[in-house]
């Protein structure tokens, strides 16, 4: 039995150094990206992040037909497209009469549309695929280096301007009222929005990137009220579904990217089932009886 549950939850991990390095890269990227997923959420800008990932896809494309598949040009290319894209819907919001959710998800379409043909004139369909879907199977040094590095940074800005991000999830107008950081901590965060997508791209492509982000914290929601707590739980979450994932991958021969994100999607399912806050089958439970003196 033990030799058993050796063989399928640790050979492969002990036995291949590619297995290893998808792990490192996949829990690297859960720790940064679980946090900005928590304040996505409380901050009602959940598709934001799925928009933003799509918007990178054009810079990585340019990066791609400069230099192929090379690590720095994709990544700089899809920071300098995502950061773009930021700019210009705040610009677009403040100057017109379009909202800023209409003019993301303008900019967004345009975005992925221009990033599928640019990629499209110089490759193939298997790098189109590459640069869509990811390939963690493939992580080297330089991507660890970077999936690390950009959860390390993550997680130090987001300490400098955790108090700003908080205040603006539950009394935006009393922040407004005590402090002007609320505005430089927003623009700081959608930079680390942009960040984390762009390291995610490498591991799971620029289409899954945001659900390690996403569905970690929504399942977390399901089990703690407390911000800290669902920090926690939304890396443990992402963590479990990487090793759940890159298991399945290897046991199963499915692709690794989209078995992590469906494992983190199950971990959802359940939370938003069982879990002990909000979760339907506690709404559904019967209340306890109280006796009467």
């Amino acid at each position: 039995m033990i030799a058993d549950l050796h063989a399928a939850l640790v050979a492969p991990f002990a036995d291949f150094a590619f297995m290893r390095r998808a792990l490192v890269g996949a829990l690297a990227l859960s720790v940064g990206a679980g946090p900005i997923g928590v304040f996505l959420m409380l901050r009602r800008m959940s598709l934001t992040g799925d928009a933003m990932a799509h918007a990178i896809l054009p810079g990585a494309a340019v990066g791609f037909l400069v230099a192929g598949l090379s690590l720095p040009a994709m990544t700089l290319g899809g920071l300098v497209a995502g950061v773009s894209v930021a700019l210009l819907t705040g610009l677009v919001a403040r100057a017109t009469v379009l909202r800023e959710d209409a003019a993301l998800a303008a900019f967004y379409l345009l975005s992925l549309a221009l990033g599928v043909t640019l990629v499209s004139l110089k490759g193939s369909n298997v790098d189109l695929l590459h640069v869509l879907f990811g390939s963690v199977l493939a992580l080297d040094d330089d991507a660890l280096l970077l999936l690390c590095g950009v959860s390390t940074v993550t997680l130090f800005a987001l300490a400098l301007i955790y108090r700003p991000l908080a205040l603006e999830c539950v009394d935006p107008g009393f922040l407004g009222s005590v402090s002007r950081s609320g505005g430089a901590a927003h623009l700081v965060f959608l930079g680390l929005v942009v960040l984390c997508l762009v390291a995610g791209f490498q591991a799971l492509g620029t289409l899954l990137a945001v659900g390690v982000m996403m569905l970690p914290a929504a399942a977390a929601r399901f089990w703690t009220d407390s911000l800290a707590g669902m920090f926690a739980a939304s890396i443990g979450v992402g963590a479990l579904s990487s090793v759940a994932g890159l298991l399945g991958s290897y046991h199963f021969g499915v692709p690794a990217g989209p078995a992590i994100i469906l494992a983190a999607g199950v971990l959802y399912l359940l939370s938003l089932a069982v879990g002990r806050r909000g979760g339907v089958l506690w709404r559904f439970a019967p209340a306890p009886r109280h006796r009467m003196a």
